[in-house]
């Protein structure tokens, strides 16, 4: 015994990997609707499940003019128990004994007095397609065989835990709604539903996976998103060919236009309230069963440093914010660069002081500048990263007890000079003020390169590379809307919402670069009404 387990496995050629699958696709081709004979199609229906432990099958006979023999499968922990005993199984068990439904029971009108008097289910569908049934059974569902039916019912039975609406824990805000997304796809449309309640709000359903048959909704308003966006997206998640998706990040690398990019080209948030606001400009939300996080599309690069409580304070309020956000991540970016290349190639251009202040600092330090900068900077990435995945109350107290820890012990065995602690602590705090996590990561990786152009070339290298930056950045599409819009190519009628934020009254069009049906936000009476308004107060 102990010489076969230690013989190795030898892994299965290619092709015959493939011959085995289509034969298994062909002898399921053969039964893919239901045939009326109901031990053969339970018989199926178990097998195509492998007879799993967690499949539960109850059969049941009706007191008819004959026995009528009933069967209900379903998948425990899938669907709710509660349900099935109380809405399926009473009304089947009890119901019908009255003697009215006993008249009307035959073996020829079972399916249809079972769906029209004996089930208290909302939902209910009647399906004969194999395929369509076992993805009902493994999304909750219940289904229900009548003897010499080939045609059965489908009960929505789904009742699985879910962790519910709570506060979002990442994209938290000042003023605005505490709920967020949860990994339930049903409150997710529910949340949104609550915010717009247009009937040209459209949900459709698409299935992705071959093995995990995950459900994605696309979410949008018919007679506002472009016509073009809503089917280029369509298209290209209707034509993903993968075993699996766990989380809107699959999505989102397998449907953005470049993939040699650290940008983000989908907009990823737990928001409602911002997801909601995407909507009602133009985009297309994508919501994935099984996480909290929905896609926005198209997106540009602007709206990642927005926030959704900029649209809740006044606008001069909004634009100064805005400003510091620019700033921050501008800092974050280039702080360290900028500061190697003054201080290795262009000392001249401070102040006599700071430079003198700068060199004293440095005395008796045994490293480059540049190697200073980047040992602190993977020390506070490292930490960073560690308070994040240690548990909750551990977390941030490791990540300060470390920051302090680390910077004072460097500082007073000489590896460091304070001025680097210094600029290396305002650019991590700039980091953490970008709104968006997938945007502030890609300048926090960015930021390495720059600092290795500054140490080559000064301040002519950190120019050059902002000229690649912009190029590329500006070569960048999001389903056909460039990525710097408004900005490139200018559009005069959107900066209004850009940078500067104007006041609600003024904000009468949704942005024209996403190409809406409707461009009317406010329409010119109700701005003029609330204008007048305003001059009277």
């Amino acid at each position: 015994m102990e010489g076969e387990f230690k013989k190795p496995v030898k892994p299965v050629p290619p092709a015959e990997l493939k011959n085995r699958r289509q034969e298994a696709q062909r002898g399921q081709e053969m039964r893919r609707e239901l045939t009326g004979n109901l031990s053969a199609d339970l018989k199926l229906l178990r097998s195509l499940l492998h007879d799993s432990a967690d499949v539960v099958v109850r059969q049941v006979r009706l007191p008819a003019e004959r026995d009528i023999e009933l069967a209900l499968i379903f998948v425990d922990g899938l669907a709710d128990k509660r349900v099935v005993d109380l809405d399926v199984l009473q009304g089947l068990m009890h119901l019908s004994r009255i003697q009215g439904f006993l008249d009307r029971l035959s073996r020829q009108n079972a399916l249809e007095v079972i769906q029209a008097h004996l089930l208290t289910v909302g939902e209910i569908k009647v399906m004969a397609e194999v395929d369509r049934i076992i993805h009902s059974l493994l999304s909750g569902d219940t289904f229900l065989m009548v003897e010499g039916a080939a045609q059965g019912l489908t009960v929505n039975t789904r009742g699985y835990k879910t962790r519910g609406v709570q506060e979002p824990t990442i994209e938290a805000v000042v003023r605005g709604p505490r709920e967020g997304f949860s990994e339930s796809l049903r409150i997710n449309t529910s949340l949104l539903r609550r915010r717009i309640k247009d009937p040209d709000l459209v949900v459709e359903m698409l299935t992705v996976g071959n093995r995990t048959q995950t459900d994605i909704a696309l979410v949008y308003i018919k007679d506002l998103a472009n016509p073009k966006v809503v089917k280029e997206l369509k298209e290209r998640i209707e034509k993903l060919r993968v075993d699996g998706i766990l989380e809107s990040g699959y999505i989102e690398q397998m449907l953005q236009d470049r993939s040699l990019t650290v940008f983000p080209q989908m907009q990823g948030t737990e928001r409602p309230d911002k997801v909601a606001a995407g909507i009602l400009e133009g985009r297309v939300a994508v919501i994935v069963d099984g996480t909290p996080f929905v896609l926005l599309a198209p997106a540009v690069w602007a709206q990642f440093f927005q926030s959704p409580d900029d649209y809740y304070e006044r606008a001069h309020i909004a634009t100064f914010i805005r400003f510091i956000r620019l700033t921050a991540m501008a800092s974050s970016l280039l702080l360290p660069s900028t500061y190697i290349a003054l201080a290795s190639f262009h000392p001249e251009m401070l102040p006599t002081s700071l430079a003198l202040a700068m060199a004293a600092a440095r005395t008796g330090v045994p490293i480059s500048l540049l190697l200073e900068t980047l040992l602190m900077e993977i020390a506070v990435e490292v930490v960073r990263e560690a308070s994040v995945r240690l548990p909750g109350p551990i977390g941030p107290t490791v990540g300060i007890v470390g920051g302090l820890i680390l910077g004072e012990a460097s500082v007073r065995a000489g590896i460091v000079s304070p001025l680097t602690v210094i600029i290396v602590a305002i650019t991590a705090i700039g980091s953490f003020a970008t709104p968006s996590y997938s945007s502030a990561i890609a300048l926090r990786l960015l930021r390495f390169p720059f600092m290795f152009l500054a140490a080559t070339f000064g301040l002519i290298g950190i120019a050059a590379g902002l000229v690649l930056l912009t190029i590329h950045v500006a070569s960048l599409e999001s389903l056909g809307v460039p990525y710097l819009a408004p900005y490139a190519p200018y559009h005069a009628e959107s900066q209004g919402d850009a940078v500067l934020r104007r006041s609600w009254p003024y904000l009468k069009e949704r942005p024209a670069f996403l190409k809406p049906q409707d461009v009317e936000r406010l329409p010119d009476d109700a701005a003029k009404e609330d204008s007048s308004d305003e001059q009277e107060k």
